[in-house]
């Protein structure tokens, strides 16, 4: 009995710990997604297609190039950092923050040096467009900033800093970047507008987080003595972090596939059409983003532990909580895609409301099915996740270079190409999200939904049909939707609590937030 009730408690905790800090997070994701909606809005609309569809190609090289050449040790430090901080093990932690810095220097500077070398090649041989070279000339100069970033990062979501993480990465970044291109446009420039400004706000992540690790984890910064320990838990976070290096070049293929195929077989017009829809439906990536800042290294925690009870636990509320959020805002989104991209980008970009609607989904799919890609990461399957990214980014590309080139299917009639894209994209998704899903099944037995879930499920779709009614028989305006949407939220709400669907859990994490928003 005792030990049941030590196990609630533990659950609880970590719920509450969870939820404080997503409420955080969450703050910090949604002023950083209105101010890079803003960013790009502004880009889109005062500077046209053709400069948003060469941002969003320079911004895929950029990062492909970061990928490779971090090696994925950011994400193996996030892990080992875990891992040696419940053992109190600064000495250890220390070593692998500055070996990783050390090959890291070098590799960044490398990095620079064959992309501003090599963006005339790339610009005209591969999208045959002599506008992009000097985007990659400068964002070149980024590589290095983003990369040591990305270590000063990591060390403060190991040490569960997430509001602080949340600050820079998610507001002080899109903030600075946001400032700096409102005040160059005003100063009659374009191009150059874009590139210092994403540049500008890159080296700003650097700063903040480097001055804010030098302050708080002084242990961890200063200078160490190489140790035999050391050398051989640093070889650990490097077999480790080999599979993610590949990992991270491979999401990075993965995630642009479909803006390079639209580039190399249509243009870069076609390619910021495309780019409207994207940040759109990466809206309902915004709950699993809010949640897993902290789940993973708090699911690391307890895998040292052994807690595995623990973890199942953890990660099927998560789920659901991911599932309870998301259903709504895809629903709206399949009906009314036009009124969203007319909202924020305008109509000349309306052509991608078919697309919009199949990202949706790909990205309904990602946000629910990330639990799995984190707890892969947490028993250290980083060479299975490799695989898995690997064949879905093979599907991603077959698709792509299948479906971009038809214009006489039915449903890529008049697309431009961009919504066979979506569909190969959202299919490619699915597939790498439910491969995950069947493997962390069979390594811990973990599935993480509950059977709640299913109810509400049939409770979207009951709702779904008078929406579908209206979206049919009426052209809904930017008034319409918001009114619609209130009224389908607040009844999605009311027939959850009605219906049984929230458990103690539940009810216990909504009175600790009622409490703390009135609690004076």
């Amino acid at each position: 009995m005792k030990n049941k009730t030590d196990k609630k408690e533990s659950l609880d905790n970590s719920l509450k710990l969870l939820v404080r800090t997503s409420f955080i997070v969450f703050i910090g994701i949604v002023i950083s997604k209105i101010v890079t909606y803003f960013y790009r809005i502004i880009i889109a609309r005062h500077l046209g297609p053709e400069i948003y569809g060469i941002f969003s190609l320079a911004s895929m090289i950029f990062g492909w190039f970061a990928a490779i050449f971090s090696f994925g040790l950011a994400d193996g430090l996030l892990r080992y950092v875990s891992i040696y901080r419940a053992k109190e093990d600064n000495g250890e932690i220390n070593y692998i923050t500055k070996k990783t810095l050390l090959i890291l220097s070098i590799s960044s500077i490398f990095a620079t040096l064959l992309l501003f070398l090599s963006s005339e090649f790339i610009s005209i041989n591969f999208f045959h467009n002599s506008e992009l070279i000097i985007y990659l000339k400068i964002f070149s100069i980024a590589l290095p900033f983003w990369i040591f970033s990305s270590i000063f990062l990591s060390i403060m979501r190991a040490y569960q800093r997430i509001s602080a993480y949340s600050m820079i990465f998610n507001i002080i970044q899109n903030v600075s970047k946001l400032a700096v291109l409102i005040l160059l446009v005003f100063m009659g420039l374009k191009d150059m507008a874009v590139i210092f400004s994403f540049t500008i706000g890159t080296m700003m992540i650097l700063l903040c987080s480097y001055i804010y690790c030098k302050k708080n984890f002084p242990e961890v910064m200063k200078v160490s003595n190489f140790n035999k320990e050391g050398k051989q838990l640093f070889k650990e976070l490097v077999y480790y972090s080999g599979p993610i290096m590949f990992f991270g070049v491979i999401s990075s293929l993965f995630y642009w596939i479909d803006s390079f195929s639209l580039g190399y077989f249509k243009g870069v017009m076609e390619v910021g059409f495309y780019n409207a829809a994207m940040p759109i439906a990466s809206l309902l990536t915004l709950s699993s983003e809010v949640f897993t800042q902290l789940f993973f290294p708090l699911v690391t925690k307890y895998y040292s532990e052994k807690n595995f009870s623990l973890i199942n636990d953890v990660s099927k509320q998560v789920g659901k909580w991911v599932w309870i959020i998301n259903l709504p805002a895809l629903a709206l989104l399949i009906l009314f895609p036009g009124v969203f991209i007319n909202i924020l980008f305008g109509k000349e970009y309306l052509v991608a409301e078919n697309a919009l609607r199949f990202l949706a989904i790909g990205s309904f799919f990602f946000s629910l099915f990330s639990i799995s890609n984190n707890l892969l990461f947490m028993i250290g399957k980083s060479k299975l996740i490799l695989f898995d990214i690997t064949i879905a980014s093979l599907v991603n590309l077959i698709l792509n270079f299948i479906l971009i080139p038809m214009q006489t299917i039915f449903f890529l009639n008049n697309s431009n190409g961009i919504t066979g894209a979506a569909i190969a994209t959202m299919i490619s998704i699915a597939f790498f999200n439910l491969l995950m899903m069947f493997q962390i099944k069979h390594y811990l037995s973990i599935i993480p939904f509950k059977r709640e879930m299913i109810k509400i499920f049939f409770i979207t779709l009951i709702l779904i049909i008078p929406l579908y009614i209206i979206s049919s028989l009426v052209q809904v305006s930017t008034i319409g939707l918001f009114i619609i949407g209130i009224i389908f939220i607040v009844t999605y709400l009311v027939l959850i609590l009605i219906t049984g669907c929230l458990d103690k859990s539940d009810f216990m994490i909504i009175k600790a937030i009622w409490r703390k928003i009135f609690r004076k």
